[in-house]
């Protein structure tokens, strides 16, 4: 048997209790998580965009404002421009990185498609590479030339003459005597 240190058995509501205890925990921790990031981000609002005052200001001096403003805008707006420049210049050499190391390790290796054929075509397809390997064996063979005294055995000419000539006891003499 195992001689590891031995696990304390706790008992249902034991378990139950603690589990309740870690939930209530993280309950709290997550009300004051979101609470500390609205106070921060309150923060960081009051530092970067100081509060407007309008009140008191003349026609003039609102038009500087909106134009100072405007201004703050455009230059924002550039920032970010520039920022998703530098983005996309580095996600598009990123992937020619990755499209060499691709090349390097030996290529991209095309997504092979499944090709669904029929029993019947499958068959086709294994007699038709059989034929084919026969016909080749065929053609491989050498041809034989017969001499004349075998191609006269071998063409009898008009059957019904040899049948005649072996027809009775002289055509079998002449079987005994060849």
């Amino acid at each position: 048997m195992s001689e590891g240190p031995k696990k304390t058995k706790y008992s249902a509501t034991r378990r139950l209790l603690l589990k309740q205890k870690l939930l209530k925990k993280a309950g709290v921790l997550l009300v004051q998580e979101q609470s500390n990031k609205v106070t921060e981000r309150e923060s960081t609002l009051s530092e970067r965009v100081p509060p407007l005052k309008l009140s008191g200001l003349s026609v003039q001096e609102l038009q500087e404002l909106c134009k100072e403003l405007h201004r703050k805008c455009d230059t924002v707006d550039e920032a970010r421009y520039d920022i998703e420049a530098k983005v996309l210049k580095n996600e598009k050499e990123l992937v020619d990185l990755n499209a060499k190391i691709n090349e390097l390790k030996g290529g991209k290796r095309p997504n092979l498609k499944r090709v669904k054929k029929s029993a019947d075509a499958m068959l086709g397809a294994l007699t038709e590479a059989k034929l084919s390997s026969k016909a080749d064996f065929k053609s491989n063979l050498k041809t034989v030339k017969k001499d004349k005294k075998e191609e006269e055995k071998a063409d009898p000419g008009d059957w019904r003459k040899n049948v005649e000539s072996m027809s009775g006891m002289e055509g079998r003499k002449k079987l005994f005597n060849s």
